[in-house]
């Protein structure tokens, strides 16, 4: 296994970590039933994806 000849800096280190942050994903609020949907879902609660009907939400089972 090759290894490091020398110690890599703090600094080097922090760069290379800057991507690895989680960011927040996108969401909107389903008119019908008023939860947190990602976008490009079907709303679990309500079943309607852009004002159309797509499945059974929850409420309806």
């Amino acid at each position: 296994m090759p290894n490091p000849k020398r110690r890599h800096s703090k600094t080097r280190r922090d760069k290379r970590r800057t991507h690895d942050k989680i960011s927040t994903k996108p969401y909107y609020i389903d008119t019908v039933s008023g939860e947190a949907t990602l976008y490009h879902r079907v709303c679990l609660e309500s079943g309607y994806y852009k004002g159309h009907q797509m499945m059974k939400g929850k409420d309806e089972e």
